[in-house]
Order: C-alpha cells, then sequence, then structure tokens
C-alpha cells in the first residue's frame, strides 16, 4: 500500500475503538471518584456564569472566565446543567473525550495509509500511556482532550479534503474542481477554530498537516499544500498571541522568572524537548509539579540538550530517503510543543519549565511512528503488543490514583519534589480548611524557606496563624505579604480584621481605605471600615460606608443592623427603626436586632414625649 492509497475498508473499527473505550475507563477508573483539584474551581462554571446571561458573558467578556477559551467553558457550562459540582460527571466525560481522541488518531492513521495493526496500536498506546494522566484525570485539563478531538476532527476532513483536491488534479488539467473540496474544507476549518477556541496551542495544526502531507508525499506543492492552509495559519498565529496576552495580562505570566535571554531561552528549549521526549519512552516519576530548572549559559552540560536535538534532527534529516516517518515525528513533536518551550510566557513556569499536559498533543507524532516501527520489527508478536498495553494501563492506573484527592496529589508531588514551594503552599491551604492548622503552619513556612518571594504563602500563613490566636505574628506575615504585593486586597482586608481584633482600630481604618481605592465593590472592607468608624465615635463618617454595602448587597442584614446603630447614635431614630426592622426581615428571631430595634422604639417615644 502506498502511502496515497486509501487504506483497505475493515470491519474492525468500531470493535478497536470500543476496545479503547473500556480499557481507557479500567486504566482511570481509580481517578473517576475524585474531588476538584488545584485550579479545577476556576474551571467548572462558577455561580455568577451559569445563567444564559452567564453563557453570553464566557463568549463576550474577557475575563469572566480564567482563559479566554469559549468553547471549552461553554462544554463545562452544559456540563454543570447536566450534574452540577459533582466531580465525577466531569471525570466521565474526560474519559470519554480521551478515548474518542485516541479512536480518531487510529482513524486518522489509517486515512494515512499505515497498516491496520500500526494505527490501532498506536491508539491504544496513545490511550494508555501514563503521560496523558494528568490532562485526563485534572478537570482543568478538558481543555486538551477537547481540544485534541475537534483537532483530529480536522485534520481528518482536511485529508479528506486534500484527497479530494488530488482526485480532481489526476480529472482535470487545471487541477480543480469547482464543488468537490468545498464541504470537507469548510467543515475542516470550522473544527480547526472550535479546537482553537478550546485550547490555542492547536494553533499548530496546519503546520502539523504540512509535515504529514510531506511525509506522505515526499514533496510540497504551494498550491495544493501551502496555500489552503495560509488563513489557518494567520488565524492560529492570532489565537496563539492572544493567549500568551491574556496569560501576561489576566493570569500573571510576568515577573523576572519570564526575563530569559534568547541563549536561555534556546537552552530552555533543548532541554524542555529533551525531558518530554525522555518522559515519553520511559514514563517514570511522573510528577504533578515537577523541579523548576535553573538555566545558567555560563555552565557546559545545558549545552548538551540542543547539541542533542540537532544531533538527532539532523541524522533523521541523513535517512530521510531511507524513511522520512522519524523525521516526521520529530517535527511534528517539536512544533507542537512550540508554544511550551519557553518562547512565549506561560503562567505554568513560575513553578516549573515543564507540565504532563503540555506534551499530551504532541505525543501522537512519536507514537505513531513507535508503533510502525513496532509493527516492522515485531510483526507477528501480537502477545508482545498486549504486554506493552498493559504494562501501560497498570502505570496509568497507578498514577491516576494519585489524582483521587488533592492531598494526596500534594503529598505524592513532594514525595518526587521537595523543593516544590507550591504543593507545600497548596497542601497547607487543604490543611488549613480541614482544621489541621499547624500542619499547615509547617508547609506554609517550607513554602516560604522555599520561595520567600512569595506572597500568598504569606497570606495563607498569616491566616492559619490568625486562627490559632498568633495575632502578632499573623499581623507581620500580612504586612510582608502587601509589601510583596501593595495591590493584594484580600491580605488588606484580613491585616485589617487582625488589627482590629488586636485594638489598633486607627491602623486598621488604613487597611481598610487601601482595600476600597483597590477595589471599590469590596463590600466586606466597607462594611468593617463602618464599624470601626461608629466604634472610633464617628458615626457620620461611617453611613455612607453601610449605604455603600447596601446598595452592593442589600441582603445584608448586619449591615441594615450596623446603618441603624449609626443613625440611632446620630438622633436619626426613624431611620434607624426603618433598618433594623428590614435586618429582621432578614434575619428573622435575631435576639440582638430585636432589643436594639426596641431601643430605638422606646428612645423615639421618649422623644416625642410618650
Amino acid at each position: 500500500m502506498t502511502p496515497d492509497s486509501p487504506p483497505a475498508s475493515s470491519p474492525r473499527p468500531g470493535w478497536m475503538c470500543a476496545a479503547i473505550f473500556l480499557v481507557t475507563l479500567a486504566a482511570y477508573w481509580p481517578a473517576l471518584n475524585g474531588g476538584l483539584l488545584w485550579d479545577d474551581a476556576g474551571h467548572v462554571t462558577r455561580p455568577a456564569l451559569q445563567s444564559v446571561q452567564g453563557l453570553r458573558r464566557i463568549w463576550l467578556e474577557l475575563g469572566a472566565t480564567q482563559q479566554y477559551y469559549p468553547v471549552l467553558h461553554s462544554a463545562f457550562w452544559i456540563e454543570h446543567r447536566l450534574w452540577g459540582d459533582s466531580p465525577t460527571g466531569y471525570h466521565l466525560i474526560n474519559v470519554f473525550l480521551h478515548a474518542t481522541a485516541a479512536c480518531l488518531f487510529g482513524l486518522a492513521l489509517r486515512k494515512l495509509g499505515t497498516s491496520e495493526g500500526a494505527a490501532w496500536l498506536a491508539a491504544f498506546i496513545f490511550a494508555l500511556h501514563p503521560v496523558g494522566v494528568e490532562s485526563v484525570a485534572w478537570i482543568s485539563e478538558q481543555k486538551n482532550t477537547l481540544s485534541t478531538v475537534f483537532y483530529l476532527l480536522a485534520a481528518l476532513a482536511y485529508l479528506r479534503f486534500d484527497r479530494q483536491r488530488g482526485l480532481a488534479a489526476c480529472a482535470t488539467p487545471a487541477g480543480r474542481s469547482s464543488t468537490s473540496g468545498l464541504t470537507p474544507y469548510s467543515l475542516a476549518t470550522l473544527f480547526f477554530l472550535l479546537a482553537l477556541l478550546s485550547k490555542s496551542v492547536t494553533a499548530t495544526l496546519p503546520a502539523a498537516l504540512l509535515v504529514v502531507l510531506w511525509w506522505r508525499r515526499g514533496r510540497l506543492s504551494w498550491e495544493r499544500d501551502v496555500m489552503p492552509l495560509l488563513p489557518w495559519f494567520a488565524v492560529g498565529a492570532a489565537a496563539g498571541f492572544f493567549t500568551s496576552w491574556v496569560e501576561r495580562t489576566y493570569i500573571g505570566a510576568e515577573g523576572v522568572v519570564f526575563s530569559l535571554t534568547w541563549l536561555q531561552h534556546g537552552l530552555l528549549a533543548g532541554r524542555i524537548i529533551c525531558f518530554y521526549l525522555g518522559k515519553l519512552l520511559w514514563p517514570a516519576d511522573l510528577i504533578f509539579i515537577y523541579p523548576h530548572w535553573t538555566v545558567d549559559p555560563a555552565a557546559v552540560w545545558p549545552y548538551a540538550f540542543p547539541l542533542a536535538v540537532a544531533a538527532l534532527g539532523l541524522a533523521l534529516w541523513t535517512m530521510r530517503r531511507r524513511s522520512r516517518g522519524p523525521l516526521a515525528a520529530l517535527l511534528f513533536f517539536v512544533g507542537t510543543l512550540l508554544p511550551a518551550l519557553g518562547f512565549l510566557n506561560v503562567y505554568p513556569f513560575v513553578f516549573s519549565y515543564v507540565a504532563d499536559h503540555f506534551q499530551y498533543l504532541a505525543s501522537l507524532g512519536f507514537i505513531a511512528a513507535a508503533a510502525a516501527a513496532w509493527e516492522r520489527w515485531f510483526r507477528r508478536s501480537a502477545l508482545l503488543a498486549a504486554a506493552l498495553l498493559c504494562l501501560l494501563g497498570v502505570l496509568t492506573w497507578r498514577q491516576a490514583r494519585t489524582y483521587r484527592d488533592r492531598e494526596t496529589l500534594y503529598r505524592a508531588t513532594l514525595e518526587r519534589n521537595p523543593a516544590s514551594w507550591l504543593a507545600h503552599d497548596n497542601l497547607g491551604i487543604i490543611l488549613a480548611q480541614a482544621g489541621r492548622l499547624p500542619e499547615a503552619i509547617d508547609h506554609f513556612d517550607a513554602a516560604l524557606r522555599l520561595n520567600p518571594g512569595y506572597a500568598t504563602s504569606y497570606y495563607n500563613l498569616a491566616n492559619a496563624l490568625a486562627k490559632t490566636g498568633r495575632l502578632p505574628e499573623a499581623i507581620s506575615a500580612y504586612r510582608e505579604a502587601v509589601r510583596l504585593v501593595p495591590d493584594y486586597a484580600e491580605a488588606h482586608n484580613n491585616l485589617g480584621v487582625a488589627l482590629v481584633i488586636s485594638g489598633q482600630l486607627s491602623a486598621a481604618v488604613a487597611e481598610y481605605e487601601q482595600v476600597l481605592r483597590l477595589r471599590p465593590d469590596h463590600v466586606e472592607s466597607r462594611f468593617n471600615l463602618a464599624s470601626i468608624l461608629v466604634r472610633l465615635n464617628r458615626p457620620a463618617e461611617a453611613v455612607p460606608y453601610y449605604e455603600a454595602a447596601l446598595r452592593l448587597r442589600p441582603e445584608l442584614a448586619e449591615a441594615h443592623a450596623g446603618l441603624a446603630g449609626a443613625l440611632a447614635s446620630m438622633g436619626r431614630l426613624p431611620e434607624a427603626i426603618t433598618q433594623y426592622e428590614t435586618a429582621l426581615r432578614l434575619r428573622p428571631g435575631d435576639g440582638e436586632i430585636q432589643r436594639a430595634l426596641n431601643a430605638a422604639l422606646q428612645a423615639l417615644a421618649r422623644k416625642r414625649g410618650f
């Protein structure tokens, strides 16, 4: 069979796909009942976006979601409508999408002329390879599984379009047909746009298609191969740069960690490529958060990585006349990894330059090449192939177990990467939420020893210290947090609370005023500031803050009661009584509010001479 010839029809694809779904479900079974992990709460549709109006905001309002991936967040919106915040549904969908991607991968390889055995072996390897666990077991990474499904659908539709153009070229001297390629190309473009709006790393698809077409035919035609993909290149580039801008502007992918020279970028890219290739070939010691490397151009050993990549590329180039497949696999791998090689700012680089989910899509190239090589070398060894798949399935099952809950995940991370300040901080948050404050404090301290400049760890440490009654230490930690990040509104607010408890009311006023300069809509700070002003015998100043808090949250009973108290102390008893009555409607049976209302009624009666 030549690369351009259509694959022979076979009744097996349906059975192969069914088997892929079954083994994928079995391999990921330990993660199906897992809870929400690190940033999952930022992806599962939050209350403000759960309405139809929220769906409109997902598409039209930049910043409404963590990243502007409206197709992804529309999928989350639909899923939330189906099963709410239950994590199991999201995990099942992720497994379903991953298995679907594996099936589409097998079908795409068959369409490219790959033998049936190699195509389906590659599909099973992709479904069961443990480097995919992070993308499948982590709900947030539905962006990977969903975008890959659209990516492969776009590739399949485009290959159909390309085949029709080839047939038309053979049938007519002009090489064109007015209608034969229109529908597949339009469908392919639609799927490509859906992929981009699920995750912009799929912008590499047009380049990947050129690599695949070169592998099939050994040459590229400007008119047949390149020109139809030029609009895709333009849209993909725009999507990539837009995502990079969002990462910098809205997510915080800026700072010293991103200030690398071009030499450092080159050294880093070489090491990243070697790292991912190594994990693909030998998936041992997979970690949720890998160590953060230091890129030192003065050392000699970092140069080995880009030199190794260059040597591999040169070797595969020299053997391209014997077989173009290995070089095509390398080009696909490196090209698809390009957005994650360090040349663009990506927020996870703050704590690690590598993550398993970054190579989810890129792995397809080498998996396809490996499966083809395996079939050539072990053509009749189905038992050996089955043993390989069983081994991969067991490794995936074991890795999926670490994603069953947040504490298990971070403890597993720290076992293999004890220097992960982020894992220490996140584990500390989990322990603090569970009331295990001494353990939490130990992890926050560890995080700060490893990364003294991380304001969030100071904030988390301060919260834990405050809950244990260690107010002076808590105040010191809050002050350090706001020194590092002066616009840290929540730290200013909690510092104000701690200062109030310790009796430093004037200092607390300054903190709340700072919060309101940063966040004019911060209801809690308005209420707290008003309450302090009342305690400082400045009720006239407190009233506007209470009123502003109630405009933002009219159902806040405490604010109605506080406003009533301020008005009463100013002698505005009828208004105070109205506010007390509103507070009681919102909180019926509250004895304190009832007693204050009775006192106001009696004071008004005395004032009127009753």
